[in-house]
């Protein structure tokens, strides 16, 4: 049997290329690289550069806010040392209020007319009592109104008087009927019927608070005194007034632009 030759498994060399200078046929010659070869070889790539953003406003919302506290802070404040000042003074004065107290009426004439019109003639005793130790009270006049029923059977007035610490003032007063005051016929009839009268007493006028040297704005204060009784006079003898439950009390009025709070 014949034997077969078979081929070598290495792959045959390639032929020797040729040198560029010029030589034997071969590969084609070698080129230098091109300019964007060489370039591209030592640069970098075009990185773009981050775009800044511009700062962002600020808040007014914030600025609002910080004086909003600042704000609260500030009257928290004041309401807080103007507490201490009050409770300071407190301790220091203990202010009370000034007590009044009817010492005597007495209703010497008393007549209702034809015509409805009313006559009358009271006397009055009020005593103020001062009951601080370091206040002084410093009155202006005062207007005095009598009612019996609503209608009103004696004005007067009180002068302007200072009222130490601690001191009692007796004041006195003539009043009388307003003039020009007409009645209706149910009261005329009431008013006639009547042997005694219940009597309710106003007292109008303004007060300040002296404390050493420091003095107070004048303040409204409105007296009255209810659960008064007295005899209507016949002829020349005139009865006293009783006042089993006399009770006088003091409000405060304070004026606010054309408000008055009681």
């Amino acid at each position: 049997m014949a034997d077969r030759v078979y081929p070598s498994a290495k792959p045959n060399p390639q032929p020797p290329q040729a040198n560029n200078n010029g030589g034997g046929g071969g590969g084609p010659p070698s080129f230098p690289p091109s300019k964007g070869q060489t370039y591209g070889s030592t640069r970098q790539g075009y990185r773009p550069q981050p775009r800044k953003l511009p700062p962002p406003p600020r808040r007014r919302r914030g600025c609002c806010c910080s004086c909003c506290l600042w704000l609260t802070l500030i009257i928290v404040a004041f309401v807080f040392l103007a507490a201490i000042a009050a409770g300071v003074f407190y301790v220091i004065y203990r202010p009370r209020r000034p007590t009044f107290e009817v010492d005597g009426l007495r209703l010497s004439a008393f007549n209702v007319s034809g015509a409805d019109q009313l006559t009358s003639r009271l006397e009055l005793n009020l005593t103020a009592f001062n009951p601080n130790r370091n206040i002084v009270y410093l009155y202006d006049a005062a207007s005095i109104s009598v009612f019996s029923g609503g209608v009103d059977v004696g004005d007067g007035s009180f002068p302007a008087f200072i009222q130490e610490a601690k001191n009692a003032t007796l004041l006195a007063a003539a009043l009388s009927a307003p003039g020009g005051q007409t009645l209706d016929s149910t009261a005329v009839s009431d008013l006639k019927k009547k042997t005694r009268l219940p009597l309710e007493i106003d007292v109008d006028t303004k007060v300040g608070v002296k404390m050493g040297g420091w003095k107070t704005k004048k303040m409204g204060i409105q007296v009255r005194c209810e659960g008064i009784d007295v005899g209507v006079p016949k002829g020349k003898a005139a009865p006293a007034a009783s006042s089993p439950s006399a009770a006088c009390t003091v409000k405060l009025r304070v004026k606010i632009w054309k408000w008055t709070i009681p």
